[in-house]
């Protein structure tokens, strides 16, 4: 591991300024996965800056009705928090389908934003990867893929983004607290990550003087029903092959709330805006929901060993919205 300076700071100022001091520094949280990828190489900051002192560990009931979660806040206090629960399950249910116990404890909603991907290639350091050295090549393309996008790849990168959380947060409509050398402003949570394109090595817009203080969650329609499923290789501790984060809303047997968000299938939380339009003012039917999620589909473009994820996803998408569909018509 590359020798590294550790400091602690004092409030969110403190922390930019020592971000902008630095440019190679890092910001500190639970360390899940940061402090593994320093382990292997992947990650080597001259400074870890510690910003678990900070003031950033509240969940508060907004006057609005949202709720805003401090960067701070660790998942296993998120995902048992009584307002996620009964609000927001589809956010809880996706905390919870994450990491294990003990790693949920550590995490923070802040870190969890910034997980890096599980590309295997990513990870190690004998292999090139546009991610971790731009330019070197992306050898998941002809290697091992199974795991990796389906949708807004680029011959650059085709890794996945591995948050379970963000899924959930991305069909919440979440903003994104920042504050940084110019001040603090909002960012949706659609605009903080980015496809790979040219750049993979990007994985958001956030900039590296900047700090995310907190998230705000909007209040759902009356009435709306959501929740979040995850298909993995085995039943826990496992990255998404694919998962849901879906809401829904139903009148009169006319769908007129779709919001479905796909984890473990592109670069970000993918957003199945195509589907969601064509969903809206349809009739509650089995069939609506696959075709509408069969639109979405057909932007994808598989490789050699990761095409089983179309009907996966497929099927996936239509089970949940049809389950959840009838849990609305049963209220």
């Amino acid at each position: 591991m590359k020798m590294f300076a550790y400091d602690v700071a004092t409030d969110v100022d403190d922390a930019v300024s020592r971000l902008v001091a630095d440019p190679d520094s890092a910001l500190l949280g639970g360390g899940t996965n940061l402090v593994d990828l320093m382990k292997l190489g992947a990650a080597q900051p001259s400074t870890l800056i510690d910003v678990t002192r900070l003031p950033l560990g509240e969940i508060d009931i907004l006057t609005d009705g949202s709720l805003r979660v401090g960067a701070g806040v660790s998942n296993s206090d998120l995902a048992v928090h009584p307002v996620v629960r009964a609000r927001y399950p589809v956010l809880s249910q996706a905390v919870l389908a994450g990491a294990s116990g003990q790693l949920r404890n550590m995490a923070t909603v802040g870190g969890n934003l910034f997980q890096r991907t599980r590309c295997v290639y990513f990870m190690d350091m004998s292999k090139p990867c546009n991610k971790r050295d731009p330019g070197s090549g992306c050898p998941a393309i002809e290697g091992e893929h199974r795991n990796l996008a389906i949708l807004g790849a680029s011959e650059h990168c085709v890794a996945t983004h591995p948050s379970d959380m963000a899924v959930a947060l991305t069909a919440l409509d979440a903003v994104v607290d920042i504050t940084g050398p110019r001040g603090s402003h909002k960012m949706p949570i659609g605009d903080l990550y980015r496809l790979p394109g040219d750049d993979p090595d990007l994985d958001t817009n956030i900039g590296h003087d900047e700090i995310v203080t907190g998230i705000e969650i909007p209040a759902l329609p009356r009435g709306s029903v959501s929740t979040y499923r995850k298909v993995r290789d085995r039943a826990s501790y496992a990255f998404a092959l694919a998962s849901v984060a879906a809401v829904i809303n139903v009148e009169d047997g006319q769908v007129t709330e779709a919001r479905i968000a796909l984890g473990g299938v592109a670069h970000k939380p993918w957003r199945a805006i195509t589907a969601e339009g064509d969903l809206l003012g349809r009739s509650v039917d089995h069939g609506a929901f696959r075709e509408a999620i069969d639109l979405e589909l057909r932007g994808a473009r598989p490789l050699r060993d990761n095409g089983f994820k179309i009907p996966l996803v497929r099927n996936l998408v239509t089970e949940t919205l049809t389950e959840l569909a009838e849990r609305r018509t049963e209220q």
